[in-house]
């Protein structure tokens, strides 16, 4: 269990993927995504979102990021933002987004 102070900690926010792009270098098969979060600015992420995605379809679409880890240094990539999902029974990710369009940068509560 954790307390309400420790789950406040946690900065979650809306953001716009802006470009989407195959990570060749990863371990695991995954995209580098560059996600617009209005005045929070422009953050990257390594994303192992493969088997559900392309990266056409994800340009334009909205997600839900952790944006206060520190950055992560993948291969040649650092990755500024945990984008968020869930594990489906076949261990793939859906992407976390809001039902409808809001603000990129807006703070999930």
């Amino acid at each position: 269990m954790i307390s309400w102070n420790d789950f406040e900690k946690v900065d979650m926010r809306v953001g716009t993927i802006t470009e989407a792009t195959v990570f060749a270098k990863a371990r695991k098969p995954a995209y580098r995504l560059t996600i617009d979060f209005g005045s929070m600015g422009i953050r990257r992420s390594s994303a192992q979102i493969t088997s559900l995605y392309e990266p056409a379809e994800l340009v334009g679409r909205q997600v839900i990021a952790v944006v206060n880890f520190p950055p992560k240094q993948i291969a040649d990539f650092m990755s500024e933002c945990l984008v968020l999902g869930i594990y489906n029974e076949n261990n793939e990710v859906v992407l976390l987004q809001p039902e409808r369009p809001v603000a990129n940068g807006h703070k999930i509560g």
